[in-house]
C-alpha cells in the first residue's frame, strides 16, 4: 500500500517516514504542496498524509486542488493547527480525518486503517476472502480460523495488497509498487521469495500463480 507523506518539518517528516516504512507502507515523502500535487499526477497513492503549514501552497490549497480534480484518494490532515475554523475547513474541504500534532504514531496508524476501511466500504477491521484473514493492526494472518501466523513487514504488505482485491490478478510491477517507496532498492526476485514464504506459512493454495500474468488470492464465496 502506497502512502504520500506531505510534511515540511525535517524532524517530524523523518520520524513519520520511518514509522510508515516499519508499518509496511511504501511511503514517499515530499516537503511542499506543489511537489505533492505533481506526485499525485504521476503515481497512484492509496492514502495521503497532509500537513497544512507548507511552503508555497498551503495545505488547504493542496486539498482543494486534489478534490477539484475529482481525485477521491483518502486523505488525512496531520497538523498543529488546532483552531475550529481550520478543522472545519479541512473536513468540509474533503479531508477524511484530521489529527492534531503532537500525536502517537500508533494513533496515526489506527486512523489510517480506519480511513482506508471507510473508503473501501469495509466495516470489519480484518481483511479476508473467507479462507484467509489478515489483521492490519497485529500483522497476523489466519487460515480457516486457525492459529494466528505472524508475518514479516514485506510478507504482510504483499498479502494485504492481494486481499484488498481478492479475485484480481496483480502483476510483479503492481506488487512491487505497493512494497517499495521512492529510492528503495527493488530486490531481485523479491516478489517470488515473499510468495514462497507466505505459502510456506499459510499453505500452498493461499496464493495462486497465473503464469505469465501475476498472482492472486481467491475471491470469497
Amino acid at each position: 500500500m502506497r502512502v504520500l507523506l506531505v510534511e515540511d518539518d525535517p524532524m517530524i517528516g523523518e520520524a513519520m517516514h520511518a514509522a510508515l516504512k516499519d508499518a509496511a507502507y511504501a511511503a514517499d515523502w515530499v516537503r511542499d504542496g506543489q511537489t505533492a500535487l505533481d506526485a499525485l499526477v504521476g503515481q497512484h497513492y492509496d492514502l495521503v498524509l497532509l500537513d497544512l503549514g507548507l511552503p508555497g501552497k498551503d495545505g488547504l490549497e493542496v486539498l482543494a486542488a486534489i478534490r477539484a480534480r475529482a481525485d477521491p484518494v483518502p486523505l488525512l490532515i496531520v497538523t498543529a493547527r488546532d483552531g475550529l475554523d481550520d478543522r472545519l475547513r479541512g473536513l468540509d474541504g474533503g479531508a477524511d480525518d484530521y489529527l492534531l500534532k503532537p500525536f502517537e504514531m500508533a494513533e496515526l496508524l489506527a486512523r489510517m486503517r480506519a480511513v482506508l476501511r471507510r473508503k473501501g466500504g469495509q466495516a470489519a477491521p480484518l481483511l479476508g476472502n473467507g479462507v484467509l484473514a489478515l489483521d492490519p493492526a497485529t500483522r497476523e494472518a489466519t487460515v480457516n480460523g486457525g492459529p494466528a501466523v505472524r508475518l514479516s513487514q514485506r510478507e504482510f504488505a504483499l498479502l494485504r495488497a492481494l486481499l484488498l482485491r481478492p479475485g484480481a490478478i496483480l502483476s510483479r510491477s503492481e506488487l512491487e509498487d505497493r512494497l517499495y517507496g521512492w529510492g528503495e532498492e527493488v530486490e531481485s526476485n523479491a516478489v517470488e521469495f515473499l510468495i514462497h514464504a507466505l505459502r510456506r506459512k499459510l499453505g500452498a493454495d493461499a496464493i495462486r500463480n497465473v503464469r505469465g500474468v501475476g498472482w492472486m488470492v481467491a475471491r470469497g464465496g
